[in-house]
């Protein structure tokens, strides 16, 4: 759960680092560059974290995938349909 969240809350801070980054391009009328410059950066070391915790959520087992059609995951949950008799 705690993997989980920290996964919540880096790709929370990925979309302020984009928005502010918007902003200082936007209505920013000082030294715009460089501060767009620093949130960029911010953002890539944000989304390179992200990666890596995903990356070792998945490695450590304590994410994984829980979609029905991944079957080579979750081979004892494929289900037959039953054929109707006519």
């Amino acid at each position: 759960m705690l993997l989980k969240s920290i996964i919540v809350i880096l790709f929370i801070a990925i979309l302020v680092s984009l928005f502010s980054g918007l902003r200082f391009l936007v209505k920013d009328l000082g030294d715009s560059k460089r501060r767009l410059l620093n949130s960029l950066g911010m953002r890539v070391t944000l989304a390179a974290l992200l990666i890596a915790t995903i990356l070792y959520g998945a490695a450590t087992g304590q994410i994984g995938s829980q979609a029905p059609w991944d079957k080579r995951l979750h081979p004892d949950a494929a289900q037959t349909i039953p054929q109707r008799s006519n």
